[in-house]
């Protein structure tokens, strides 16, 4: 999966399960500023990225995530693994 398919699949959760626009969604995004997330919305983000990559993403892995490219690059190295 490329980076370009990673984000567009994130910004579709993010629209979908957030509510959040769609032109809201840029990698420069920040998630708990920009795009009104809390721990709860995180924790629901990590639930929905382990059903796309199928593989369990460990909480620590997700601890320095803050933007949405934080996010794409954090799935493009799980799925790299």
């Amino acid at each position: 999966m490329t980076e370009q398919e990673i984000f567009e699949k994130l910004r579709a959760i993010m629209v979908e399960l957030f509510e959040v626009d769609a032109d809201d969604v840029t990698l420069e995004s920040s998630l708990y500023e920009d795009l009104d997330l809390d721990s709860i919305d995180a924790v629901d983000l990590v639930v929905q990225l382990q059903n796309i990559t199928g593989k369990k993403i460990q909480p620590e892995a997700f601890k320095q995530v803050r933007t949405v490219a934080d996010v794409v690059e954090a799935i493009k190295a799980l799925l790299a693994e």
